[in-house]
Order: structure tokens, then C-alpha cells, then sequence
């Protein structure tokens, strides 16, 4: 038509062709199925224990008020349609009298949502672009393309790391817990009990973290979505039991791995009104309403009967349950590492978190032995460095199995190794 411009393409976002050709869980998933296209008479005979995804059922008393919930949406009386984007208070209530008593959290500083995966992801909405992000490595892989996505990063090197990025290393010196670095960061993630080595900070640790974040006016990203799985009475499971840490940090919880709420989708993410970021002029804005204002506006919310499963978590039987639950992942972390130990492998994790952290044997790389355990033993697991650099030469396990299968295993890597 005449005056109109020459037409124009949709223009895309090219932060996402900076990311590297595959997440790592994708590319596990292609490589099983190759093998069980070239080898179905095999395909029966594998046991998956790479991507941490529980495996048992739900415990009973979150069944019954999961269908209760549903129930209640069958009657108009008690039918609900759209909830508070925050979440509805009974669980809030419940999540704050029972996982942050005494720690000075309020309940509407808790945001319920569908996972922790999409709140670390997502929490980069309210930040403005050219901080400094600081990630461990080896890392859970959504911190790091979350921030490429954002455009918070430069492209990538020969090995995967990008320009922009301030990298913790996370090695068998340190016990694969970052320490506190010379240099300053504006966003920190720290993960505890960790994704993917299964190591733990201690109180000190974490104390340093938040004198560090308090000095240098940076904010710690917490994600401890494994909280429920710490045996040591010393390790601390929030970041909140540190002095300080109301003043600096946003932490992620989920009932993925507790309840065994992966299927089911329910989280929450806790941001305290007194956690301050920097506007352009200088002036101080709570990060509380900006997160607020951010799911009232992108999200929904979670839906009730979800929400009222998740409130079961913490009723007296809901929590015989669930401990019951984290025993049994629990006693499968500790067959799989005293196999591993007796094979004379580096064994890290496995104590306080449902992930073995393995050495590989002397000359193989970790893909090389993501595939001979394939190949060979019928297992999948999770090659180090899919997590980063400093996770080349190591392996995960993940506990979450039936112990059948653990049981077995622990046999085929036993004959596999020795």
C-alpha cells in the first residue's frame, strides 16, 4: 500500500542464540534415546538416575487433600476460581509456623508459585541490567542461561563459560563449597544443600556470605530447595537463621522434592520486605513490592487443590509422611555412596542432600562415563560437566529411586568398576 514502510521481520531475542546448542538435561534424554533405538532389546533394562526427579507416590494424607481440594471444586458452595497471585494465605500461614518460626518472616513475605525452577528464573525480572552476577561452578544450569537469556552476559568461551559472569569454583579443596571472592558481585546464587555436588555450608559459611552481601550492598539468590534432606543438626536450612541475612537475601523453597510435588508443581519464594535494590536515582526500593507487583501481573497464581495438598505437607501425619519419604531417598544416598567408596572412587555428597558426587575413574572424562555406564551398565547419570567447567572429571547419582533399583545399581557399578 502506498506510504506504508518496506515490511520488517519480528525481530527475536538474540541473547537465546548466545546459549550453548543443548541444556544438559536434553541432551541426556537424546543420547538414552539413541541408544534405546539402536538396542531395544536393552531398553527395559535401564535405570535412570540422572535427572533429579523423585519416583515415589505421594504420601496418602496429601493425596486426600489433594482430592479433597478437587472435591470442593465440584460444589458451587465451596467452588473457587481465581486465587491471590500470592498464594492463599492458610498455606502461607503454615509455611511461615512451620519452616520459619522465629526467624522474623512474615507470611505475606511468602509468594507461592508453581516451581522453584521458574521463580530462579524469573526473579531476574525486577533486576535491571549491568550487575554482576556471581554463580558457583560446577551450577544448576537455569542460573546461568536465565542470566543469558536476560542479556546479562557476554558470549561464551571454548568451555562453556561466559563473559560477564563472576565464576565461584566449587573443587574437592574447598569441598565444593564457594568461598567468598575478592572481587564484588551485585546478584549471588548460592544453593544449599547443593545442586549438583550435594554439599552443604556450614553456619560460618553462611555467615560470611551475608557479611560479604551486607558490605558490598549485593543480594543473595538462596535456593534451597533441599532443605528437607539436611541429617546434621548444625547445617542451617534456611539463610534466614543468619543474622543480617533479612537485610540482603531472596530465598526459594519447593515441595518438589519433600512432598514429591515434581509432577504436581508447587513452590514458594521468600522475599523480605526490608531487601532493598538501588533504583537509577539512587533511591532505595523494596525488591518486596517489585516481586509482588511482578507475579500479580505475569501470574495466576497456583491452583487451590495444589495448594491445599502443599498445606498437608505440614500436618502431623503429612509430616510422619514426608520424613518417611526423605528416609527412604535418604538410605538410597547412602548405598550409592558406600558402593562408590568401596570402589575406591572420590565420593562427595550423599549426607545431607540425595546427590553422590563421583570422581570418575583415571582417564575417563565425565561424558566418557556417562556413556560407558550407559553403554555398558544399563544406568544413566549426570556428567559433571554439564554443570560447568569445574565439574569436568565428576558424576552425579541422584537417590530418587525405588531401593530395588539402587539395590541394583550398586551391583552393576560394582561389576562396571572393579
Amino acid at each position: 500500500m502506498a506510504g506504508l514502510h518496506a515490511p520488517h521481520m519480528a525481530m527475536i531475542n538474540s541473547n537465546f542464540l548466545k546459549l550453548k546448542a543443548g541444556y544438559l538435561f536434553p541432551e541426556i534424554a537424546r543420547r538414552v534415546n539413541a541408544f534405546t533405538t539402536e538396542n531395544p532389546d536393552h531398553a527395559g533394562e535401564i535405570i535412570r538416575c540422572g535427572i533429579g526427579d523423585v519416583t515415589e507416590p505421594l504420601p496418602p494424607s496429601i493425596v486426600a487433600a489433594f482430592h479433597e481440594g478437587v472435591d470442593e471444586q465440584a460444589d458451587r458452595a465451596t467452588f473457587r476460581g481465581y486465587g491471590p497471585e500470592q498464594g492463599y494465605a492458610f498455606l502461607r500461614e503454615a509455611i511461615v509456623e512451620n519452616q520459619f518460626a522465629g526467624m522474623g518472616i512474615g507470611a505475606d513475605e511468602v509468594f507461592v508459585s508453581d516451581g522453584s525452577k521458574c521463580d530462579t528464573g524469573n526473579i531476574l525480572d525486577i533486576f535491571g541490567p549491568g550487575n554482576t552476577i556471581a554463580i558457583t561452578d560446577p551450577v544448576y544450569p537455569v542460573y546461568v542461561d536465565t542470566n543469558v537469556m536476560a542479556g546479562n552476559t557476554g558470549d561464551a568461551d571454548e568451555n562453556g563459560a561466559y563473559k560477564g559472569l563472576l565464576y565461584l569454583p566449587c573443587t574437592a579443596e574447598n569441598q565444593f563449597v564457594a568461598e567468598v571472592p575478592d572481587a564484588r558481585a551485585d546478584l549471588i546464587y548460592l544453593c544449599f544443600p547443593n545442586n549438583p555436588t550435594g554439599a552443604v555450608a556450614t553456619r560460618g559459611m553462611l555467615e560470611a556470605w551475608v557479611r560479604y552481601a551486607r558490605e558490598n550492598d549485593a543480594i543473595i539468590l538462596f535456593d534451597a530447595a533441599y532443605e528437607a534432606f539436611i541429617r546434621d543438626p548444625e547445617i542451617p536450612h534456611s539463610i534466614y537463621e543468619i543474622d543480617g541475612a533479612r537485610e540482603c537475601a531472596i530465598e526459594f523453597r519447593s515441595f518438589s522434592k519433600n512432598g514429591g510435588f515434581t509432577g504436581v508443581r508447587c513452590a514458594f519464594t521468600v522475599v523480605p520486605k526490608t531487601v532493598t535494590g538501588k533504583a537509577a536515582d539512587g533511591t532505595r526500593v523494596p525488591l518486596h513490592q517489585l516481586w509482588n507487583r511482578r507475579q500479580s501481573t505475569k501470574f495466576n497464581g497456583a491452583s487451590y487443590p495444589v495448594q491445599k495438598a502443599a498445606a498437608a505437607v505440614f500436618s502431623p501425619q503429612g509430616k510422619t509422611e514426608v520424613k518417611a519419604l526423605i528416609d527412604h531417598y535418604m538410605g538410597n544416598a547412602a548405598l550409592l555412596r558406600e558402593a562408590c567408596l568401596a570402589l575406591g572412587l572420590k565420593v562427595f555428597g550423599g549426607e545431607n542432600a540425595p546427590y553422590v558426587w563421583v570422581g570418575c575413574p583415571e582417564g575417563l572424562t565425565s561424558w566418557d562415563m556417562f556413556d560407558k555406564m550407559l553403554n555398558e551398565a544399563r544406568i544413566v547419570i549426570t556428567p559433571g560437566s554439564g554443570f560447568g567447567s569445574a565439574g569436568e572429571g565428576y558424576f552425579r547419582i541422584s537417590a530418587f529411586n525405588s531401593r530395588e533399583n539402587v539395590e541394583e545399581v550398586c551391583r552393576r557399578l560394582t561389576a562396571l568398576v572393579s
